[in-house]
C-alpha cells in the first residue's frame, strides 16, 4: 500500500495490487434491510451475508488472498503423518518468528482453549494489556481470571498517542512483586489491541515487559493475531525502527515472547491458527491437548490445502505493501469523519475505524446498547454491516464497557477506496440524523447471560421512522 498526492490537492492510498477475480454483491432496499434487521433480531453480526452490500464486520478470515496463496492449495501434502506441507510451514515460522516448535490449530481461539488448559489453575492470575473475551472465557473456564494493566490513555477515544496499547509497567510491577510467583503463570501481551479500537503496542513496552516477566521467571505470552496492523504503526511511528524493515522489526517482537499464539484468519490469510515456543517441556504439554481435542499434531484441525496458504501468506506479512493497506484505510477513514465532525477512535488504529458510540449516539443512556444501535443503523441507512463493540459483547459480572464502539473493519485486499468513501458519506448522513437513532434491549431479559450474537428489540419505532428519513433523502 502507499500513499499518492493529488495535482488538485491532498492525498490517497492506492492499492498496490489488481483484481483478478471478483464476487458479484448487492444492495438490497432499504425496505428489505429493514426486514433483514428484524429476522437478525438486530445484530448486525447475525445479518446474512446476501443481504450485506459492505462487509465490515471483521477481517478475520475474510481478506483476499494473492495468486501465489491460490496456487499453494494444489501444493498440498494430505498425509495424516508427517506431512510435508507441516514441515514446510515449521520451517516458515522457525526462519520469521525463530521458534522451534509449531502446532496448528483450527483457529485463533483453539489457541487460547489448549494455552488455558495447559498452564491456567484455578486461582491464578493472567496480567494483560487488555482482555479479549474469547481468551478471557478461556481462563475462566479454568479458574482463573486476567488482570489488565492498561495505561491510562488506552481507555480513552481521543488524543493522538501513537501506542495506546502499552502496559503500565508500574503497576505490573507492583503486581508481580506482591502476587505469589505460582498463580502467575503467564504474562500476556496483545500486538493490536482488538477492543480498545485496534490500538498498537510499544516495541519499547514489549521489550520492558518481557524484562519484567523474566525478572520474575514468568512466561511471555504474546498474542500476534492483530500483529500485523501493530507492525506497520511500529515501522511509520517508531523513529527508531523506521529504518527496521518488516522482518527484523516482527523477529524482534517474537524474540521478546516466550510462547506465540495467532489466528491464522487475520495473521496469513488462512483459516487456521497456531502456537509456537522454544520450550520443549512447555511443547509437549500443549501438543497433548492439541492431540486430543484438535487433531494429530502435523495438522491440528487445518487443512494441509489451508496451511500451504498460511505459509504463503507468512511471506506476504513481511510485506510493507501488503500490511499497509488496513491501516492506510483505516487512516483515510478516520481524517474524512474528523473532517465531517463524526466522533472516532483516534488516533486510527489497526482492524478497522472504531465510531465512538458513546458520543455519536449521546442522547441514548449507557444501557441503551449505544452501540448496538448504531451498527444497526448504519446498516439500515446503508447496507454496510460493522461490529458493536461494547455492551453486549461484555458478560453480566463485567458490568458496563469501558466505552461503546462500532467497528468498520477493512479486510485487507478486498473493497476498494470507492467503498470506503461510499460508508463515509453514509455514515455522515446518519450521524446529521443521529437523534433518531433509538434504545436497543435484549430480546429476552430473563437469560442471565447474553453475547453479541443474541437479539436485540428496538425501544419504539425509531427504526421505522429513520427508513423513511433515509428514503425521502432519494439516495438510493
Amino acid at each position: 500500500m502507499s500513499k499518492i498526492k493529488l495535482f488538485a490537492g491532498g492525498e490517497i492510498p492506492i492499492e498496490m495490487h489488481r483484481v483478478s477475480t471478483v464476487h458479484n454483491i448487492r444492495l438490497i432496499p432499504v425496505e428489505d434491510r429493514l426486514a433483514a434487521l428484524d429476522e437478525a433480531g438486530n445484530c448486525s453480526y447475525n445479518l446474512k451475508s446476501e443481504d450485506v452490500f459492505i462487509d465490515m464486520v471483521t477481517d478475520s478470515g475474510f481478506n483476499a488472498m494473492s495468486d501465489e496463496q491460490a496456487g499453494a492449495f494444489h501444493l498440498a501434502d494430505y498425509a495424516y503423518a508427517g506431512s510435508t506441507t507441516y514441515y514446510k510451514m515449521a520451517d516458515k515460522v522457525k526462519e520469521i518468528l525463530g521458534k522451534d516448535y509449531f502446532l496448528p490449530v483450527h483457529q485463533g481461539r483453539a489457541c487460547e482453549q489448549m494455552l488455558a488448559r495447559s498452564f491456567v489453575k484455578p486461582g491464578d492470575l493472567i496480567p494483560t494489556n487488555f482482555h479479549f473475551c474469547t481468551f478471557q472465557t478461556q481462563v475462566r473456564l479454568q479458574g482463573g481470571d486476567l488482570v489488565e494493566f492498561l495505561q491510562d490513555k488506552g481507555l480513552t477515544t481521543g488524543g493522538e498517542d501513537g501506542f495506546k496499547g502499552d502496559y503500565d509497567l508500574e503497576k505490573l510491577e507492583k503486581f508481580l512483586s506482591e502476587t505469589p510467583k505460582e498463580r502467575v503463570p503467564l504474562i500476556r501481551i496483545e500486538a493490536g489491541t482488538n477492543l480498545i479500537g485496534g490500538q498498537p503496542i510499544s516495541m519499547d513496552n514489549i521489550l520492558a515487559v518481557s524484562a519484567i516477566a523474566k525478572k520474575h521467571g514468568i512466561r511471555t505470552l504474546l498474542d500476534m493475531s492483530l500483529v500485523m496492523d501493530n507492525l506497520h504503526f511500529i515501522k511509520t511511528r517508531d523513529e527508531k525502527r523506521r529504518g527496521m524493515s518488516v522482518r527484523e522489526i516482527m523477529r524482534e517482537m517474537a524474540d521478546a515472547a516466550d510462547i506465540i499464539y495467532f489466528s491464522g484468519r487475520k495473521l496469513g490469510f488462512a483459516r487456521g491458527g497456531g502456537i509456537c515456543m522454544n520450550d520443549k517441556a512447555d511443547f509437549l504439554t500443549v501438543r497433548g491437548y492439541v492431540s486430543c481435542f484438535e487433531g494429530f499434531p502435523s495438522f491440528g484441525g487445518m487443512s494441509s490445502a489451508e496451511m500451504e496458504v498460511m505459509r504463503v501468506g507468512f511471506d506476504d506479512t513481511m510485506d510493507e505493501n501488503v500490511i499497509s493497506q488496513g491501516p492506510d484505510f483505516i487512516e483515510y477513514m478516520v481524517e474524512e469523519f474528523k473532517k465531517r465532525g463524526v466522533p472516532v477512535v483516534t488516533p486510527a488504529g489497526g482492524l478497522g475505524c472504531h465510531l465512538d458510540a458513546d458520543r455519536f449516539c449521546d442522547h441514548l443512556g449507557k444501557k441503551d446498547f449505544r452501540g448496538a444501535a448504531l451498527a444497526a443503523a448504519i446498516y439500515l441507512v446503508s447496507g454496510a454491516r460493522g461490529m458493536e463493540r461494547g455492551l453486549s459483547s461484555e458478560k453480566p459480572e463485567d458490568s458496563i464497557a469501558p466505552f461503546e464502539l462500532v467497528r468498520l473493519a477493512v479486510p485487507r485486499r478486498v473493497y476498494t477506496l470507492s467503498h470506503i468513501m461510499y460508508v463515509i458519506d453514509r455514515v455522515t448522513w446518519l450521524y446529521k440524523h443521529r437523534e433518531m437513532i433509538g434504545a436497543m434491549r435484549w430480546e429476552d431479559e430473563s437469560i442471565e447471560e447474553h453475547s453479541f450474537i443474541d437479539f436485540l428489540r428496538p425501544v419504539g419505532d425509531w427504526r421505522e421512522k429513520l427508513a423513511a428519513e433515509y428514503k425521502k433523502a432519494n439516495l438510493e
